[in-house]
């Protein structure tokens, strides 16, 4: 790589974080500013401390049962290593969080890329209606065809009005392809046509949008399960990525669909979208210490180029940096 080429990487890297961490910025003063306020005048880790921080994380929808292993973990680190100041209880804070978001990091390789050998390489997209899986979708067919990758994108989103034509607006932005029928026909055999189209065309990625409805609703979950059957008919071992899309602003109720998924299909990849317009992005912490699945994809904004991949220390390093 030339000189100028590492340049704009840089320049790149560096716009990304700032855009991370403006998308924070409403979770960040709900999160860091309140820890640091009720740290200020205290010499020591006491029960009045510990009791705000479980309403802090509370409030920040990290959930109970993530709230209450953070607080212990920071209790046993406080008591072996002795506190003396707020920036040692902050980092001791970090450190943790960063932790408990490795021990789930499974073997999804948090890039863009994929192993070479898998082509085409398929990803099924779910989740319930107004996650922003629709652009979602769109914003990660943009990336890879800035790697030069052939898309073939599946619009089997086909109870939903409009979510065909949102569609393909989005693949028409990302210069992809966009496969499908009219509205309300059956999903899954959008998704074969369109893996089948793939195949014969030698393509590089396949995305799959998929139906929306409530999670409470037993024929989705049914609708999923048959989408994963019918494409495993072309490629046997696809789909290779199962990606939830998840809204960080729906707080609690996010962990509550991310179980119903679950339940349903092979999710092995998380992406949270909305992260730039929601105090609750403390939310992630809960997600991924209940499910044991990593988050790799997280929406800071709404421009085609808003898609990030996750990187947890990033992350962590955003969500407690002062301004």
């Amino acid at each position: 790589m030339g000189i100028f080429g590492i340049f704009r990487n840089k320049e790149k890297e560096i716009e990304q974080e700032q855009k991370l961490e403006a998308s924070l910025e409403k979770t960040k003063t709900s999160f860091f500013s309140k820890i640091t306020k009720a740290l200020v005048g205290k010499s020591t880790v006491d029960d009045s401390f510990l009791d705000e921080l479980e309403e802090i994380l509370l409030s920040s929808d990290v959930g109970i049962e993530t709230t209450v292993k953070i607080i212990d973990r920071l209790e046993k680190r406080v008591s072996r290593e002795k506190y003396f100041n707020t920036d040692e209880v902050i980092g001791i804070l970090k450190e943790e969080i960063i932790k408990m978001l490795s021990e789930h990091e499974g073997t999804m390789d948090v890039s863009f890329d994929f192993p070479e050998n898998i082509k085409p390489y398929i990803i099924m997209v779910v989740g319930v209606n107004g996650v922003g899986k629709t652009t979602t979708i769109g914003k990660l067919a943009y990336q890879f065809r800035l790697m030069e990758k052939e898309v073939f994108v599946g619009a089997g989103d086909t109870f939903r009005a409009a979510a065909v034509d949102q569609l393909k607006i989005w693949g028409e932005r990302a210069g992809v392809q966009v496969i499908s029928r009219g509205m309300g026909s059956d999903p899954a055999s959008v998704a074969y046509d369109t893996v089948k189209s793939a195949v014969t065309k030698n393509a590089d990625v396949v995305i799959l949008d998929t139906a929306g409805r409530l999670h409470n609703k037993i024929n989705l979950m049914a609708e999923l399960e048959k989408v994963d059957r019918v494409i495993k008919k072309v490629v046997p071992d696809a789909p290779h990525e199962t990606v939830l899309i998840l809204d960080a602003s729906t707080g609690q109720n996010a962990i509550e669909q991310a179980r119903q998924f679950i339940k349903a299909t092979k999710v092995n990849t998380l992406a949270i979208t909305k992260l730039d317009g929601t105090a609750k992005g403390g939310v992630i912490l809960g997600i991924v210490d209940q499910f044991k699945i990593p988050v790799k994809y997280i929406g800071v904004g709404e421009k085609i180029e808003d898609l990030q991949l996750f990187d947890k220390r990033k992350f962590v390093e955003s969500l407690f940096k002062t301004s």
